[in-house]
């Protein structure tokens, strides 16, 4: 068969790399575990919503936003009630075997570090995609880690600093099973 330009037709299908959902599946974990918390009244923890401001508001058929932006930046992923806490956290995600610390904002970890000196119990969930393991570190060992001025933070750092959070049924991912051996004299 001639081809134009005598060349064969590249049916190599290009990598498309999309960012946009990554952690969705960690959020959908933490969402399905807060809700069966709920449905038996052991926490009231929610997924915050990130606040925008509405530009314009298309009226014509249905009330559609068709411009926002975001109002400010936002804290943290989730916050609610335990056993009378406090909690405050946010959930991440990383594609390797470390955890770039970029992928953490600088105002998130100054808000879990005044909710942890306000009395509040706060940490991060960082899900490690190539193992589907998930690790609660708690802010006071985050701080000791971001002084010595690192870029990542290697898995092995949270296998001896942090918490497995093994994947359950009902409560996929129970973090509270690990608030409750750290903080329970306190609870």
């Amino acid at each position: 068969m001639k081809y134009p330009l005598g060349k064969k037709p590249n049916n190599k299908k290009e990598k498309i790399v999309n960012y946009s959902n990554r952690g969705m599946d960690l959020e959908s974990d933490i969402n399905i575990t807060n809700e069966y918390y709920r449905s038996i009244e052991k926490a009231f923890i929610y997924k915050k919503p990130t606040p925008i401001q509405v530009v314009k508001v298309d009226y014509s058929k249905s009330k559609k936003i068709t411009e926002a932006y975001f109002k400010e930046s936002s804290t943290t992923d989730y916050n609610g009630i335990y056993k009378g806490k406090y909690i405050d956290f946010e959930a991440k995600v990383t594609n390797t075997l470390s955890f770039p610390l970029k992928n953490i904002k600088n105002h998130q970890i100054t808000h879990l570090i005044k909710i942890k000196e306000n009395g509040g119990i706060s940490f991060i969930i960082v899900r490690f995609e190539k193992k589907q393991e998930n690790y609660l570190l708690e802010t006071e060992k985050l701080e000791q880690i971001l002084n010595d001025d690192i870029k990542t933070i290697k898995l092995d750092f949270f296998k001896n600093n942090g918490y497995l959070i093994p994947i359950k049924y009902k409560e996929r991912i129970d973090y509270l099973e690990i608030i409750d051996k750290l903080y329970g004299d306190i609870l």
